[in-house]
Formats: C-alpha cells, structure tokens, sequence
C-alpha cells in the first residue's frame, strides 16, 4: 500500500467507485473546494464576459469523472490529473460551442511567455490552444501531458512531477521545451 493509498480521501475515493454511497457523500466534500479552487482559478484567466462559472464548471467535470467509467485510481494527484483532463474537454466543449455561434471570433495568436498559465481571451484561444497540445502530444506525450496539468488542473512543477511519475528536474527541463515549442506553435 502506497502512502496516498493510506489517506482518507484515497480510501473514500476507491469506496465511491466501488458503488458504497455512503462513502460518496463523504467523497464530494473532500474534494470539492480543491476541484473548485482549481476551475476558478482557471476561470480568472478567460475573459470576463466568460459564461462559464467555475461552480457549473466543477459540477460538470465531477460528474464526469464519478459517472465515467470506472478507473482504478492511484490516489487524489491520479484524481486531479485525470481532472485536467476532464476540464480541459470541457472548456474546449465551451469554447467550440462558443465559435460556432459567433461564425469565427477573431482568433488571435496567444503568448507563453509567462511561466504562469496564460490569460485565454476567447474561446478561438482555447481551441488553438488545444490543437497545440494535441499537435505536441503527437511527438512527446509526455510534454502535453504536462502543459494539460499545468494549464488546465493548475498544478505545480513539483505536483505535475508527482502526477506524471518523474523528476521535479525532468518536469522543469520539460516544461520548459514545452512552452518554447507552443511558443513558437501558437505566435
């Protein structure tokens, strides 16, 4: 047994998928502010007229990830790894419902300078944004794989490291690639 295995919200998590639904009423207090801190701070990064609210937002991916099917998690960061995921599809859901009412939208290049997550300003942006990943996930999957965390689930450095099961160093010399190759991908 792991020492994420041996922490209560593992062994809720494991017996809320096992169908106890005693243990998923215990399960959504546990991880809701966390799941929400991450969808808000997320959020504050879109524009402001966004419609989507990071409430609506965390509703949507929780009952992805409980309703999906079943995944044999490793612990809370396996959760909120594969929350990034369910987030990232979400917004790019959102933003692709978005273009298509607007019949364009203006897309704008976007820039990764910045080390912290960038400031999406429509939802053109995300989509590009996500091609880009999806583009890098092609030749090093483990660099998108990276950028989704960082970007999407807001995670550290060192927790992405955690989460992708390699060095803290290995997550900096990665991460710093990734930015550079999105860079000049999305300019």
């Amino acid at each position: 047994m792991s020492d994420e295995d041996s922490k209560p919200a593992t062994r809720i998590l494991h017996a809320s998928l096992s169908g106890d639904g005693q243990a998923e009423s215990q399960l959504m207090p546990l991880i809701y502010e966390e799941l929400r801190a991450r969808a808000a701070d997320h959020l504050r990064r879109e524009h402001v007229g966004h419609t989507l609210q990071p409430t609506a937002l965390v509703h949507e991916a929780y009952l992805r990830l409980i309703d999906g099917e079943k995944v044999d998690w490793k612990g809370k960061t396996h959760f909120f790894a594969v929350a990034a995921t369910t987030l990232r599809r979400i917004l790019v859901d959102h933003a692709r419902a978005k273009t298509s009412q607007k019949r364009g939208g203006g897309a704008r290049p976007l820039s990764l300078s910045e080390v912290e997550p960038i400031s999406i300003e429509n939802p053109a942006d995300v989509l590009d944004l996500d091609q880009a990943i999806s583009k890098l996930a092609e030749t090093k999957p483990r660099h998108a794989r990276l950028v989704e965390l960082r970007f999407f689930a807001g995670f550290s450095v060192e927790d992405a490291a955690k989460a992708l099961e390699i060095s803290k160093e290995t997550a900096k010399v990665d991460w710093r690639f990734a930015r550079a190759w999105l860079n000049r991908e999305l300019s």
